[in-house]
């Protein structure tokens, strides 16, 4: 059925579907946030995640033994990390705002492998982005702006990693295992329950909700962007990265009455900006996604 859809709509649509399923899932979590501490959240959506992803890959033994398992384990760590962050991150400030903090990461790795002009001017962008955001944010909520920058420096090295594991031509497999992992380790992280207590946690709807998290956020954008990659190859797909910082500004307008301000707006506008400068030629970022929130 996937690939029926895939040749009738759009490779672009579907990026947008996914870009859309992946902040409506960061949208939902903002919700949580009044049962559960955005930290228990994340690790409840990780639990999602993992759940779908192991019914459905089912990987076998060799993924859980020797390099491989511990590049999936390191990859499915940053990944974890990266969504704590970005969700402590969003818990303080509007959702557009930290995806546009957040984009630093795979702009800075990118730009890391090479010297050219048009490099320098990606990272100079971002830079001026981020600062424009931080000037209004920063008196508001340092620690949000923190958060946002942790989640950015978690997504350079989800980046990393994820090359690594991707090279073992088993992504989708070991990044079931990876999640498994670390949702196990992560785990004593739900004692930070947060306001609903340990009472939330057994309520099936809070339940239900993370593992829709989990499945919105991490499943559906990933297998959409597998899609688009075989269709659009990594020089295009590289450049449609640059419209998620401002599908989450709208989502974050329509879904949580997040208005931006015109700082904001401009700064979101550079780092799009940076986006689109330093991926045209579809190396780093389109090489390993978007799952970055």
């Amino acid at each position: 059925m996937l690939s029926g859809v895939a040749t009738r709509v759009p490779a672009p649509v579907l990026f947008i579907v996914g870009g859309v399923s992946m902040y409506v899932g960061a949208a939902l979590a903002v919700g949580l946030f009044d049962r559960l501490s955005p930290t228990a959240v994340a690790v409840l959506r990780l639990f999602g995640a993992a759940a779908v992803l192991i019914a459905w890959r089912r990987p076998r033994w060799e993924a859980w033994r020797g390099v491989r398992l511990a590049r999936a384990v390191a990859f499915g760590l940053a990944t974890a990390l990266m969504n704590i962050a970005f969700y402590e991150a969003i818990a303080r400030l509007p959702l557009g705002t930290v995806v546009a903090i957040e984009f630093c990461g795979p702009v800075a790795v990118a730009a890391a492998a090479s010297r050219r002009p048009r490099d320098v001017a990606a990272v100079l962008f971002a830079a001026v982005g981020v600062l424009l955001i931080a000037d209004v944010r920063w008196s508001g909520s340092p620690s949000g702006v923190l958060w946002a920058l942790g989640a950015a420096s978690m997504w350079a090295a989800y980046i990393v990693l994820g090359k690594r594991v991707a090279s073992g031509g088993n992504g989708l497999d070991d990044m079931a295992v990876g999640f498994v992992v670390a949702a196990v380790l992560l785990s004593p992280l739900l004692l930070t329950a947060g306001p609903g207590g340990f009472a939330a946690l057994a309520d099936p709807l809070v339940l239900v909700l993370g593992v829709g998290v989990g499945v919105l956020s991490s499943v559906v954008p990933y297998v959409l962007d597998q899609v688009v990659l075989r269709r659009v190859g990594q020089a295009r797909f590289a450049v449609l990265l640059a419209l998620l910082p401002a599908t989450a500004t709208v989502i974050g307008l329509v879904a949580l009455a997040q208005v931006p301000t015109l700082l904001e707006l401009l700064g979101i506008g550079a780092v799009v900006t940076a986006v689109a400068l330093r991926t045209r030629d579809g190396d780093v970022p389109a090489a390993v996604g978007r799952t970055g929130g």
